[in-house]
């Protein structure tokens, strides 16, 4: 496993670093996410006593920012399926960015579409017209977590 002469080339806080990035990729994503979904439960909820038959049509922000959650999620797995015991440094820092580049992204990405979808589900009770606008500034929210997304895939291929 270790011996000194490959102990500079394994040393074994890289697996620590590694193994920061597979946490970094699932906890912030997930932190957006559930943030996302209860901001904007929170709009379904107050739309929904003036407006039951929006309630399908506005559970999108929900949605949506539950697929920020799925992007941590593949690139937790791919990093974690990457740890091994002949596991560098250079991978460890590398394997660190990619859970940071899709993990804080995602946290952003999960707040502001639950901010967006809140605002924009109880408008869209009010005026119905607002419903496109609400989709486009959702997409440009979603967006965010998805170049995370590529960008972390993208390191994670580097090594």
């Amino acid at each position: 496993m270790y011996s000194a002469e490959n102990l500079d080339l394994y040393p074994s806080y890289a697996i620590f670093l590694g193994t920061m990035g597979v946490a970094a990729a699932i906890i912030f994503p997930t932190l957006g996410a559930a943030y996302g979904t209860a901001a904007s439960g929170v709009g379904i909820s107050t739309m929904a006593v003036s407006r039951p038959d929006l309630i399908m049509k506005s559970i999108i922000p929900v949605v949506m920012s539950g697929i920020i959650a799925i992007y941590g999620l593949v690139v937790a797995i791919l990093i974690a399926g990457s740890i091994e015991n002949q596991y560098t440094l250079p991978m460890g820092f590398v394997h660190f960015g990619a859970g940071l580049s899709v993990g804080l992204p995602g946290l952003a990405s999960g707040i502001a579409i639950g901010i967006a979808g809140d605002a924009g589900v109880r408008g869209t009770a009010q005026q119905p017209k607002l419903f496109v606008g609400l989709i486009l500034v959702l997409i440009f929210a979603e967006v965010l977590a998805l170049y995370g997304l590529i960008v972390g895939i993208y390191l994670y291929t580097k090594l």
